[in-house]
């Protein structure tokens, strides 16, 4: 019972008292009577499964499901209260919407989740106003610096030299390179620091 086992196209369905009888003979056990159960009603589940399901390999798990149901409840089968077919039938239609039900559900659960933990977008136009004004603020404030500072503050930070590096193309010794730069840096916050 481990795969769906088709049943040719053009064969003859035995009559509903003929299929009860399987019904009953498997619940009392009877593998074969299972056997031929199974062959002459899967197309006719699985369909009804695929259509409400969709999902092909969903569709074959839940018509599995619904062949061990039968297997575990045929004893319980009343013909009295029904055909043998509107019986598989009404499991079978049960068994598939709850499987549409569950995975709604999951998904539902899924999507609440996505959006309890989303992350809150921030206000880009006021960070975008703000990174403006700051790079204004540093505009005017290297402004104020010398022009040796300048030229330290600019080799060292914008364009990320060593000082080593400051210092050979600024041709001048290192210490000199890192007291420009430190004397720029000084001068930077101060006048900053003034502006807030």
């Amino acid at each position: 019972m481990n795969h769906l086992r088709a049943v040719p196209s053009g064969g003859e369905e035995s009559p509903p008292e003929g299929l009860a009888d399987t019904l009953r003979r498997c619940g009392r056990g009877d593998e074969a009577a299972f056997a031929a159960l199974y062959d002459e009603t899967s197309p006719r589940i699985h369909g009804l499964v695929r259509r409400i399901v969709r999902d092909r390999a969903q569709s074959e798990e839940v018509t599995q499901e619904i062949y061990l149901e039968v297997w575990r409840q045929a004893a319980r089968f009343d013909p009295a209260r029904g055909s043998a077919l509107s019986w598989l039938m009404t499991i079978a239609h049960r068994r598939a919407v709850d499987r549409v039900r569950s995975a709604e559900a999951a998904t539902a659960r899924e999507t609440q989740h996505a959006h309890r933990n989303a992350t809150i977008e921030h206000d880009t136009t006021s960070e975008l106003v703000e990174a403006r004004l700051d790079a204004q603020r540093v505009r005017r404030a290297m402004a104020g610096l010398t022009e040796t500072q300048r030229q330290a503050i600019d080799l060292a930070y914008f364009r990320g030299c060593t000082h080593t590096e400051v210092a050979a193309m600024l041709d001048v010794p290192v210490g000199t390179a890192k007291s420009r730069i430190r004397d720029g840096l000084i001068r930077l916050r101060d006048t900053m620091g003034a502006e807030r």
